[in-house]
């Protein structure tokens, strides 16, 4: 199984947003000595395929690979094989799919591993951060009650943890305990835009929440300064 988080620069990964190779790999390299995992998301995965995941590896960096597969059972599994078999080290599926689709997702990524290679940690989506509510879905819980339903199954159903906002961390680990990992997104330096997240925090308050993973994309990417920002919140959650 892949590491888990030890390390503040194992905690923090940052959404890697590029649309040429040129512009992807520049920025690794230029934060490549902070920062040891960049998330792939679909703009960037669809602009520029498996080669991305390919260059971060060359560039001695890990991948979490965050396209929130969600589909029939069989086609997540095959997408979750492919993705373990190009060595990414953590990707996400969408708890919605249902308790049979989130265990063939780990079925998928234990076969793909096999006994020589490293299972990637696998991750269930719960309510996208950009939701307040979840009404105009149908669904009638409350976004924290929904997201711990969400986890509860995600565990029973063998992933290693769930991606959520960073103001459902503590009833998360009420609900599945201190081992069951909790990357959250909706992370935002003091001082930056909410831009379309709704349910966010800082970075020093999911930390002490108890996200063992955030990710943090725009503020560094937008930034005239990207470097900077990263050695900010690293010392923001020492």
């Amino acid at each position: 199984m892949a590491e888990k988080a030890g390390s503040n620069k194992d905690k923090l990964i940052v959404a890697l947003l590029a649309e040429s190779m040129k512009d992807a790999e520049k920025m690794v390299k230029l934060l490549r000595d902070d920062v040891k995992t960049f998330e792939v998301g679909a703009p960037t995965y669809t602009s520029l395929g498996p080669d991305v995941i390919k260059m971060i590896h060359d560039n001695g960096c890990k991948v979490y690979l965050d396209l929130k597969y969600h589909d029939i059972p069989s086609t997540v599994a095959k997408a979750v094989g492919a993705a373990t078999k190009l060595g990414v080290s953590m990707l996400d599926v969408h708890a919605a799919g249902g308790h049979d689709m989130l265990v063939r997702t780990v079925e998928a990524a234990q076969f793909a591993a096999g006994s020589k290679s490293k299972m990637p940690l696998l991750f269930a989506v719960t309510v996208l951060t950009s939701m307040e509510s979840l009404g105009d879905i149908g669904v009638q819980f409350e976004v924290r009650e929904q997201v711990v339903r969400f986890a509860k199954m995600a565990k029973e159903s063998g992933l290693h943890g769930v991606l959520a906002s960073p103001l459902e961390i503590k009833p998360i680990r009420k609900a599945c305990g201190e081992k069951f990992l909790v990357m959250t997104s909706g992370v935002r330096p003091i001082g930056s835009a909410a831009q379309d997240q709704r349910r966010i925090s800082s970075p020093i308050m999911a930390i002490a929440a108890g996200a063992n993973y955030i990710v943090i994309g725009r503020p560094v990417y937008q930034s005239k300064d990207p470097k900077a920002v990263v050695k900010q919140i690293l010392k923001e959650i020492e």
